[in-house]
């Protein structure tokens, strides 16, 4: 048996205080929006009980699939990796990033800076450069395969993209560990079906009817701070699609309040079984 943290969507605060600067830019209307709605409804104190919750269930693995941050400060890079640390090792967590983490061009070079550890595949040294998407990390007879739906967006829209060569890389990727009889679990930020114009995965009906030609065991992600369970079809089956709350939201708002999923994969090859409990922050 194998039990898996899945977290997402922490939005950490406070944000750190920008420069005009800094907001001359789609950060501005992100900033407003912090200022008059997020930061009343993400919440550290809640975070910090989910977060011992994790702890508590002493889990095999931690998956957060993206959005730790903002607005891509360069600061706020730096508050997310200690809030990694805090989460566990990079050989204990795996990370994919969000849209908020790739808020704008010119800061997508900090998650590689800040954060590359936890998306490090087996195998790959940390002195390597570049991006690793998507990443591969087997743990026992589970398969966490990463992937990056984070691009920067124009102002207004969340929306993510993977693209030919990654849904391609993808593919070989679980066609081989399926015949190596892993369970193979799929961590992404966007989900994989569509959820509106401004949000949604550009080429999300690409990505599923891939994975209905090749099959995964499930497919975890974040991004609408729901907690959800839909299904993909699959080349033996339905997938399960699992969504989480935002890892600190406040009850009382318009999201879902905050909860984590304790996802448990039993079985054997061929036969793997995926089953989720939804934790709510007490």
């Amino acid at each position: 048996m194998f039990r898996l943290a899945h977290l997402s969507d922490p939005h950490i605060g406070p944000l750190p205080v920008p420069g005009w600067r800094a907001l001359m830019n789609k950060r501005l209307t992100g900033y407003l929006n912090w200022q008059r709605n997020r930061a009343a409804h993400h919440r550290m104190d809640i975070l910090d009980r989910l977060l011992d919750d994790v702890v508590r269930a002493e889990v095999d693995h931690v998956a957060v699939t993206g959005d730790l941050i903002n607005l891509g400060l360069a600061d706020e890079y730096k508050s997310a990796r200690a809030l990694l640390w805090r989460i566990g090792p990079p050989e204990r967590v795996s990370f994919v990033p969000g849209n908020h983490d790739a808020y704008m061009r010119q800061t997508v070079p900090g998650i590689v800076h800040h954060w590359r550890p936890w998306f490090l595949g087996d195998g790959v040294a940390e002195t390597d450069g570049g991006y690793a998407f998507p990443f591969t990390r087997v743990r026992g007879s589970v398969a966490l395969v990463g992937v990056n739906s984070g691009v920067p967006t124009g102002p207004f829209l969340a929306t993510g993209f993977l693209g030919q060569r990654q849904i391609a890389a993808l593919a070989d990727e679980l066609e081989a560990l399926g015949r190596q009889g892993l369970a193979r679990l799929v961590l992404i930020h966007h989900p994989p079906f569509d959820i509106g114009f401004q949000k949604r995965l550009g080429d999300h009906r690409e990505l599923a009817a891939m994975l209905a030609r090749v099959g995964a065991e499930a497919v975890l992600h974040g991004h609408t701070h729901k907690g959800t369970l839909k299904q993909l079809n699959g080349p033996s089956g339905p997938i399960p699609v699992i969504g989480v709350p935002s890892a600190s939201a406040a009850p009382g708002g318009r999201a879902e309040p905050a909860a984590w999923n304790l996802v448990t994969v039993t079985g054997e090859p061929g036969a793997w079984q995926v089953a989720v409990e939804r934790r709510p922050v007490a």
